[in-house]
């Protein structure tokens, strides 16, 4: 009886196991929670990331809030200071000079000044001692006004122009010059210079076209070119180049009237060229200038010889001269803003009286 009763034990056992297990063990089972969740992820990132990006726009709105709600940090004034006024002089300076530097050098071949008649040739009434003038506007070569402008005329001292530029385009400013035995017996107006005495280029520069020193000028010459004659060469050489048909120079310093001449228009023009030297401007626009010296001298003190500095409003240069022949003549230049121009008399009576008219007709009229 035990064995049929563990019999049928078994056997209500094995039917229940039956029906509760469907499947082997060995088969594999469909995790089917797993699935559900996986199909349900992409939708559940995109609602976080949703959900984040809107977070942070909104954080971002409140702090902008926060801020302009907040008083702005207190920052210590700044107050300007003013320039010094060498450096503001120094600006002003750089500033013209660029300008000035736009205009040259003029081409090869081109004419300096316009071979057309005078602009205004006929609106002048003001009188002129001068038998030759002209009036030029320095920035385009333009003839203002004229009176014998062709005129060949003996120019004295203002054939320093040339032997200035020409010293400037040849020489280092800085080289040093020996004075030769024949320089201290130049004629007339001299400086002083003596025998062997070895002086800077620049020095002799201010003694030319300040102070018009003839020894400067053949100390000059002969230290460009080696001798006296072969400057003069270089001199009619570069007459020739920049197209100054009515010209001619028989010395350095123009002291000598036989052979040494030009006309208004050549020196206008001859100016126009000049002045685009920068070297050559600083040196003409200056009203004094004292430099050391070796000894016994020490110092030196040159004084420009042209009146219409610190006188005339604007003028910056350029050149005086007389002889008994040549008479009173002189070159000028001045500016005003943009405006630039260059006056030229010869053998005037009045020549400050007439570059003056000349001046102020041109600022007036241009």
């Amino acid at each position: 009886r035990a064995k049929c009763r563990a019999a049928k034990s078994e056997a209500r056992l094995a039917a229940g196991a039956a029906v509760t297990m469907q499947n082997s063990v060995l088969q594999p089972v469909e995790r089917h929670r797993r699935n559900k969740l996986g199909k349900r992820a992409l939708p559940l990132l995109a609602l976080a990331f949703l959900l984040a990006a809107a977070s942070l726009v909104a954080s971002e709105h409140w702090a902008l809030a926060h801020a302009r709600s907040q008083p702005a940090p207190s920052l210590p004034a700044l107050r300007p200071q003013a320039a010094p006024h060498l450096a503001l002089e120094r600006l002003q300076a750089a500033a013209v000079e660029q300008e000035r530097s736009a205009e040259a050098p003029f081409a090869p071949g081109v004419p300096l000044l316009s071979a057309g008649a005078p602009l205004l040739e006929h609106a002048l009434r003001l009188p002129l001692s001068a038998p030759a003038a002209i009036l030029v506007n320095a920035r385009t070569g333009a003839i203002l006004w004229a009176r014998h402008m062709h005129e060949e005329r003996p120019i004295a001292s203002t054939t320093k122009i040339m032997t200035g530029l020409l010293a400037i385009e040849h020489l280092p400013l800085t080289k040093t010059i020996w004075i030769n035995p024949i320089v201290p017996d130049v004629a007339l107006n001299r400086e002083g210079l003596r025998t062997g005495e070895r002086v800077p280029v620049w020095k002799l520069l201010y003694g030319l076209l300040l102070f018009s020193g003839n020894d400067d000028a053949l100390a000059l010459a002969i230290g460009t070119s080696g001798s006296r004659g072969a400057f003069l060469e270089l001199m009619n050489e570069k007459a020739r180049e920049l197209g100054l048909h009515e010209t001619h120079f028989t010395s350095p310093s123009g002291v000598v009237d036989r052979g040494n001449y030009s006309s208004a228009y050549d020196l206008a023009a001859l100016t126009r060229y000049a002045m685009g030297l920068s070297e050559f401007r600083a040196i003409v626009r200056t009203p004094i200038e004292h430099v050391k010296w070796s000894p016994p001298t020490y110092a030196k003190t040159y004084v420009n010889r042209n009146q219409l500095l610190g006188s005339y409003p604007g003028a910056d240069g350029v050149k005086t001269g007389w002889t008994t022949l040549a008479g009173h003549c002189l070159v000028a230049s001045a500016r005003r803003g943009r405006r630039s121009l260059i006056a030229v008399v010869l053998h005037s009576t009045n020549p400050y009286g007439d570059v003056r008219r000349l001046l102020n007709f041109g600022f007036a009229n241009s």
